[in-house]
């Protein structure tokens, strides 16, 4: 019998098991994955677990495919900016409006679709065959750095930094009206709503720490130029964060309600630096991109 065998990273880490599973099985409820946790067909370092079981970073999950179809994501032709790249990892400059990997409703044109025409064979295989290479991740309209794994050792160097909040992570964002404070720190812990599970928010309930640091660019009449650093990484953060403190990213179509950057279709936010230790070499390495497209045009609308 064949197997697949996923290992957790940070950005899953907490989720119920059968949820974490639901994006990497195809024409598979997630009842039916849950039945097939329950009838021991799915293995969570080397043990039965039950449906209710949270995941964490470092896991090792294992799926016996006769019981599951898993998806498999194919190789596409589709141009990536590569701001750095050799023969343990790359970082990319992700386009607004690509996701990153597959899952339900965006099966082709992802990052990961792109990456397996790049690098053929040469791509981590720790998170499976829907996110190989994938380390940590962006929103799909949030455009920006991302780096990517090319083998399991440097997947796994990678995967250890972002666990003790190590990466230099620096974005750019328009937000909705004026800061307090020029600059300042939101430490707020951040779970999935109860009222709406497809968002996330500050609560103490079943969450986990978040912080983000910020200090204004440049204010404008109804909007700031804002740059933001990650502390910790958790979903949404920055968006969550920023409409926590009455200033919802600009064009945020699920935190904010602006109708003037509703035009965006889609948050103004770009992650502009990220710094890490490369896995193999333990060179320091830092990468800046310059401010995309849509976001330069949208500054200069409300200049």
């Amino acid at each position: 019998m064949k197997e697949l065998i996923i290992e957790v990273s940070a950005e899953n880490e907490g989720e119920r098991i059968d949820k974490f599973l639901s994006v990497l099985v195809s024409d598979t409820s997630r009842t039916s994955i849950q039945k097939s946790i329950e009838n021991g067909c799915i293995f969570v370092n080397g043990k039965n677990v039950n449906k209710k079981y949270k995941v964490q970073i470092g896991d090792e999950v294992k799926i016996l495919e006769q019981e599951l179809k898993v998806l498999d994501a194919k190789p596409e032709n589709i141009p990536l900016d590569i701001v750095f790249e050799d023969e343990h990892l790359l970082v990319v400059n992700k386009p607004r409006g690509m996701v990153v990997h597959p899952a339900p409703g965006n099966y082709s044109g992802t990052l990961v679709n792109a990456l397996l025409y790049h690098c053929k064979d040469s791509l981590s295989g720790i998170n499976g065959v829907l996110r190989p290479g994938i380390v940590h991740r962006i929103d799909k309209d949030t455009s920006g750095l991302l780096i990517v794994a090319k083998t399991d050792k440097a997947h796994l160097g990678l995967a250890e930094q972002i666990k003790e909040h190590s990466f230099t992570r620096e974005y750019n964002a328009v937000i909705c009206g004026h800061l307090k404070e020029q600059s300042g720190t939101v430490n707020a812990p951040i779970g999935r709503s109860t009222k709406d599970r497809k968002k996330m928010c500050v609560t103490d309930t079943n969450s986990k720490n978040a912080v983000t640091h910020y200090s204004v660019i440049k204010e404008y009449d109804k909007y700031s130029h804002v740059s933001l650093k990650l502390e910790t990484g958790r979903t949404h953060q920055i968006r969550v964060h920023m409409a926590y403190l009455g200033h919802a990213v600009a064009g945020d179509p699920v935190y904010g309600n602006d109708k003037f950057s509703s035009t965006l279709n889609g948050q103004c936010l770009h992650a502009i630096k990220i710094g890490f230790i490369h896995p193999i070499t333990f060179e320091y390495l830092e990468f800046t991109t310059d401010l995309p497209d849509y976001f330069k045009e949208f500054l200069n609308k409300i200049s």
